[in-house]
């Protein structure tokens, strides 16, 4: 992993009680967050980002998902999402470069045999901003029960020439989901209109 990987931290949250009531079952979120140099600090302008980007998101994928799964098995995913922040002497491009190819996101989907696409954040922080990963069901887009945020922050991390770079899961819903899922909206409305 020779590109300037600094550290890695890991966040597991288990809620039990939501709204003054028991879950049915515990809702575990895992963050894997990694921080490294940004490959771009330093040399203004870059336009073709992607040399590091083949360099950099293959190796990172990889390390990220296999460090997720270990803490939360595969089989027992049920939603995802990535995140990425960038130090304040970086571009937002450069936040994003990391997270939006499939040599990244690819590998954590294969693994968890996902179809759906990872909802996303990308942002520029200061070192100990708080972060939120937003996560949707790994095959079931409209599933809204699985409109999930992860919060967590890294007190060091990203440093003004770093990047932060994270992936989450989350083992079930929301605690005690009671929205309809987006594609009974869709039927309504139409119906709505034929009627109208």
């Amino acid at each position: 992993m020779d590109f300037g990987l600094r550290k890695i931290s890991t966040f597991v949250e288990e809620t039990f009680i939501e709204g003054g009531k028991a879950t049915d079952r515990p809702v575990r979120m895992v963050i894997v967050a990694a921080v490294l140099r940004n490959p771009w600090a330093g040399q203004g302008f870059v336009e073709n980002l992607r040399p590091e980007i083949l360099r950099i998101a293959p190796h990172l994928g990889t390390e990220l998902t296999k460090r997720l799964v270990a803490l939360m098995p595969a089989e027992q995913v049920e939603a995802y999402g990535k995140a990425a922040a960038v130090g304040t002497n970086g571009e937002i491009e450069h936040a994003s470069a990391l997270i939006h190819t499939l040599r990244f996101g690819n590998m954590f989907r294969d693994a968890v045999k996902g179809t759906a696409y990872l909802s996303f954040t990308n942002t520029r922080n200061a070192p100990g901003a708080l972060l939120s990963l937003p996560m949707i069901h790994k095959s079931e887009t409209g599933k809204r029960s699985h409109f999930l945020t992860a919060n967590f922050q890294v007190p060091d991390a990203p440093a003004a020439d770093e990047v932060l770079v994270a992936i989450g899961a989350c083992d079930n819903s929301r605690a005690h989901p009671r929205l309809a899922d987006r594609f009974q909206d869709m039927d309504e409305m139409k119906r709505e209109l034929e009627n109208a």
